[in-house]
């Protein structure tokens, strides 16, 4: 919610899905989005794409998600688009 968009309400949309022996979630937002080039960044430990000043937070919490995921023997995975948004799936075993 904190990424959005100037003038913008937020949008965040959640689904889960069943995929052969996977379950999953996907969150979808409509905020600014993640540059190609940055987007493994964002999952790694205390790494930041804008100044605290301008969206606060530590830069932990999407590294804490991945290896949680990790551990459990999932994926992460995220597309996403400069100023249009992104897209984060979640696969995990299902049980």
């Amino acid at each position: 919610m904190k990424f959005a968009q100037p003038g913008k309400k937020p949008v965040v949309e959640v689904r889960a899905f069943r995929r052969g022996d996977s379950v999953g979630i996907q969150v979808q937002d409509h905020g600014i989005g993640i540059a190609q080039q940055h987007q493994e960044r964002v999952f790694k430990v205390f790494e930041r794409l804008h100044d605290s000043d301008e969206y606060p937070g530590t830069g932990i919490g999407l590294a804490i998600v991945r290896r949680g995921v990790s551990r459990m023997g999932g994926t992460i995975k995220l597309r996403s688009e400069l100023g249009k948004g992104s897209i984060f799936e979640i696969s995990l075993p299902a049980a």
